[in-house]
């Protein structure tokens, strides 16, 4: 069980990693941002080992507060024992289109931080796939196959949670055109 001055500071950190990416990853609101997290490598074991729902708590309830003063929604990635599915809320999947699939993550198929979303969520759904505007990766759980296309690395001003390494994407449009082309530095 992790004391509660970890569990303030993970708090705090996620806070951080969150702010840090939305300084620069050029969102809007209403859109999407993937978050992958491993509670394991935030304990500083090996990926799927050490799920802890307290640590993936403390995470949602760091970044969460930041997302949504951004008018932003979360796509809570699931693990790879449910394919990377995402948790999402229902008026998400909604918009954006996406088609509900019928699973509910546990801390052992899914994930901590998934099925804290889960349990977070006013109306949550789980759906297969999503083309995020930004994502963290919190101890190596691959969100790229979740991000429009391109993906460009963010340096964060946190580069650890807890134990995990963090990883951050944002994303921006795909360039077109031939040598004459101009292109919308704003967009870069």
């Amino acid at each position: 069980m992790a004391s509660e001055a970890f569990l303030h500071e993970i708090q705090t950190q996620a806070q951080q990693a969150t702010e840090s990416l939305l300084a620069q990853a050029k969102c809007h609101p209403g859109d999407l941002v993937v978050v992958g997290c491993s509670s394991s490598e935030v304990l500083g074991s090996k990926i799927g080992t050490a799920s802890s729902p307290e640590v993936a708590e403390a995470i949602l309830h760091g970044l969460l507060p930041v997302l949504s003063a951004h008018g932003l929604l979360l796509a809570a990635q699931c693990c790879e024992h449910l394919n990377r599915a995402l948790i999402v809320e229902r008026s998400t999947a909604e918009k954006f289109g996406y088609e509900p699939v019928n699973v509910v993550p546990q801390p052992k198929a899914g994930g901590s931080f998934a099925t804290a979303a889960y349990h977070t969520f006013a109306q949550p759904v789980a759906v297969e796939f999503v083309q995020a505007s930004a994502g963290l990766d919190i101890g190596g759980t691959l969100i790229g196959m979740h991000l429009k296309r391109v993906a460009v690395p963010v340096r964060l001003s946190v580069q650890k949670i807890g134990e995990a390494i963090v990883l951050a994407a944002r994303v921006r449009p795909k360039f077109v055109g031939g040598a004459r082309a101009v292109y919308d530095d704003t967009l870069l």
